[in-house]
């Protein structure tokens, strides 16, 4: 998984290849000029002790030429840093937003299974810890490979044998490096893992410190997040030790190296093969040899970091997206709203059937009111009807075409849905109203808010409909973000509709005018109404009973009633429970 990993990351960043190729040629330039340094100041030193007297001119040369040449190395160097900080933005805002795109694309059964602050972690941490990782390995890798070709060349051209001892205890280098990588990158993934899931539990935690508050759940919710955290320290630290050992190990081997490298040296100056300033050279060369080595090893924890985040992150773009319909899809240019069942079964998880061989047939312009006890399968029809959930068995049909083979756009767009949980984006009161309608005058918001009995208050915030409202419409009371969602649909009114407990969070009295605003918009269009109240839906043309997943009755409300059935049975205790609570 690491490697298939590293491979397309690789291929992003590759779509970035001016920047990539940018970063080759000055990280070459910046290194080669560093290279040729040390073999120009050994001449230098030469023309000071090689002779019984000090050349003050080869010595001047000496030091311009290094003094140009650093000057030049530095320029190359700092542009090397601008241009891959470049890269490194660029493939990750190219990754995120791919990842994103396709967050969006993945069927409701993918969110119901994630928690939402990891989802949030792998678009936000791991991104941060691929683009810290990506600056780090190019800047180092590149400028490291030019480091160590060029300073073996230089040390073969001195002394090709004393070079031996560098070549021979490399591989020793690298073997430690790879022993604790092996070791430390299980940890890092396991703390990237961990991290998304803390994440997890603040956003659920924050988002609803009332009910925590309500329940004086603090001292357990505390708990948990220190059960959490305690696991997160201890991977942390785990990672972070083993990736700390790389670096000093290789150093030592490094200076072990420097020492043998020094002792041969002298032996090769007493014997006349290399003179003074070569041997300060070589010694140098040792350094850059192993530099690239030393700096790679040292941001170890970045890049493992990086990797460990690139799998979470390629995780979740290997998750299926919503399959698209055949044909590339039919676009439903004028939809009439009959709707038609046929032997449908369905079940969120193998092991627990919900709906089965489930038959139905809608007429165009009928209500239909779904009833039930919680878990009977209500939402669940709503969910195989836009294609939220596709069927294990069966197939709808609207207007006698399979849903299959509609494209989800245009058979969302058919429908107007208002449910029980409301949602409001961060924006002014007329944003969220024409949300699904971006074009809509001024007037036709209003009018839809004046529907849906919305405008009476909406007039008495300080800015009207420009008000802004926070995260969520916080700043609102339930009903009055209910109302606004309703107003959202009414703006829109599409061939068919769907309402989901929408007046659960309302008084009464508005609820009446609501239901008042329901009727006239429904006149004509097919309707699904789910609803607990069942004095709610007693206009309905059609009432569905359900019960595990199974429709046991049907009818209108007076021909359900005289049935003495199971409709009757919940219609009653609802008529009982209300006369006990007044």
């Amino acid at each position: 998984m690491k490697s298939d990993a590293v491979r397309r990351l690789g291929r992003y960043i590759l779509t970035n290849k001016p920047y990539l190729l940018g970063a080759v040629i000055f990280a070459a330039l910046s290194n080669i000029l560093m290279v040729a340094g040390p073999f120009i100041i050994g001449k230098g030193v030469d023309a000071i002790v090689g002779k019984g007297h000090v050349d003050f001119k080869i010595i001047l040369y000496v030091v311009i030429i290094i003094f140009i040449l650093y000057l030049i190395s530095a320029i190359f160097q700092w542009s090397l840093q601008v241009i891959t900080a470049i890269l490194s933005n660029r493939t990750v805002e190219k990754l995120r937003k791919d990842v994103f795109n396709h967050i969006m694309e993945a069927p409701l059964r993918f969110f119901d299974h994630k928690p939402h602050g990891d989802i949030m972690s792998r678009l936000t941490n791991d991104m941060e810890n691929i683009g810290e990782g990506i600056y780090q390995s190019v800047t180092q890798f590149f400028a490291g490979i030019i480091s160590i070709l060029g300073s073996l060349i230089f040390m073969f051209v001195l002394n090709p044998w004393i070079t031996l001892i560098v070549i021979v205890m490399t591989p020793v280098t690298f073997l430690i490096a790879s022993f604790i990588t092996k070791r430390s990158s299980k940890m890092f993934k396991e703390q990237s893992r961990v991290n998304g899931e803390l994440n997890g539990y603040i956003e659920e935690i924050i988002g609803n410190q009332k009910v925590v508050k309500a329940f004086n759940y603090e001292e357990k919710t505390q708990q948990k997040f220190e059960e959490i955290n305690r696991r997160l320290y201890k991977c942390g630290r785990w990672a972070q030790f083993y990736s700390s050992l790389v670096n000093p190990s290789t150093r030592l081997v490094n200076n072990i190296t420097y020492v043998l490298l020094g002792m041969t040296g002298g032996i090769a100056s007493l014997a006349g093969r290399l003179s003074i300033g070569y041997i300060s050279s070589f010694l140098t060369y040792s350094t850059y040899f192993s530099q690239p080595i030393n700096n790679v090893t040292s941001v170890t924890t970045q890049i493992q970091s990086a990797i460990a985040s690139a799998e979470r992150v390629f995780a979740v773009m290997d998750e299926e997206v919503e399959k698209q319909s055949d044909n590339d899809g039919i676009t439903l240019s004028k939809t009439n709203g009959n709707v038609r069942f046929e032997d449908v079964s369905f079940s969120y998880s193998p092991e627990k059937p919900l709906i089965q061989n489930f038959n139905l047939n809608v007429k165009e312009g009928q209500r239909i009111a779904i009833v039930g006890p919680t878990g009977s399968g209500k939402t669940t029809l709503v969910n195989l009807l836009m294609r939220f959930y596709d069927t294990d068995k069966g197939y709808i049909f609207i207007d006698d075409k399979n849903i299959n083979k509609i494209s989800k756009d245009s058979l969302r767009q058919s429908f107007g849905m208002v449910l029980q949980d409301t949602w409001l984006f961060s924006g002014t009161i007329r944003e969220n109203i024409a949300y699904g309608n971006q074009d809509a005058t001024d007037e036709e918001i209003k009018k839809a808010a004046i529907s849906a009995n919305a405008h009476s208050f909406i007039k008495r915030l300080p800015k009207g409909y420009e008000t802004e409202l926070t995260e969520g419409g916080s700043n609102l009371s339930q009903g009055q973000r209910q109302l606004l969602t309703i107003a959202r649909v009414m703006l829109v009114i599409p061939p068919m509709l769907i309402l989901d407990e929408a007046t659960s969070s309302v008084d009464t009295r508005t609820e009446l005018n609501i239901q008042k605003a329901f009727l006239k918009m429904m006149e004509g269009r097919t309707s699904f109404v789910i609803a607990h109240r069942l004095s709610t839906i007693r206009e309905a043309d059609v009432i569905l009973v359900m019960n595990n997943g199974t429709v046991v009755e049907q009818g209108s409300h007076e021909d359900l009633l005289k049935k003495n059935g199971f409709y009757k049975k919940l219609y009653l205790s609802q008529y009982e429970s209300f006369e006990q609570d007044l």
